[in-house]
């Protein structure tokens, strides 16, 4: 089993906990109007397919590296990364969060549309060839990625986020 295959593998365990967070952040009890009106109990904030990005560290990176996400841009063999696919469009929402044995234990839920926004203003101000984020190398070496602190970013950005 590839190193790819085997942290997908622990991150999706926390699958029907994100699903439980992003849930009450994206899906609203309708004001009372609505119910009595339009028959509404429950409002998704957007009728149309909503994609969500997860990304899962490990607990033990939370108290170091809390106050950021990271995007992978490169890959060892060629392969279209996360970022490249976000630039492209894909991606509504982020939802970003360490988990150890005990569950979930820190999260943010990011805005895509805003960190697109603020990406672009970035590359426009900043110097040719020197993109957004700070860029590192994997332990292994097999991937780069781009850390974004959240202070960088709008806080329009962050659509929630827990209180740790």
């Amino acid at each position: 089993m590839s190193d790819w295959q085997h942290d997908k593998r622990w991150s999706d365990r926390f699958i029907p906990e994100i699903r439980g967070i992003v849930a009450r952040h994206l899906i609203l009890e309708a004001p009372l109007e609505e119910d009595q009106q339009r028959n509404t109990d429950l409002i998704v904030l957007r009728s149309s397919a909503v994609r969500i990005a997860c990304r899962v560290r490990r607990a033990q990176y939370a108290e170091r590296y809390g106050d950021e996400f990271t995007i992978r841009t490169r890959r060892l063999y060629g392969a279209k990364t996360e970022l490249a696919k976000l630039l492209e469009g894909w991606g509504d929402a982020l939802f970003y969060g360490f988990a150890g044995d005990e569950g979930i234990t820190r999260w943010l839920l990011g805005d895509l549309d805003v960190f697109r926004h603020w990406h672009a203003a970035e590359l426009q101000r900043l110097p040719a060839g020197c993109p957004p984020g700070l860029e590192q190398t994997n332990g292994d070496a097999s991937s780069q990625f781009m850390a974004f602190k959240l202070a960088w970013l709008p806080h329009e950005f962050t659509i929630a986020c827990s209180a740790n």
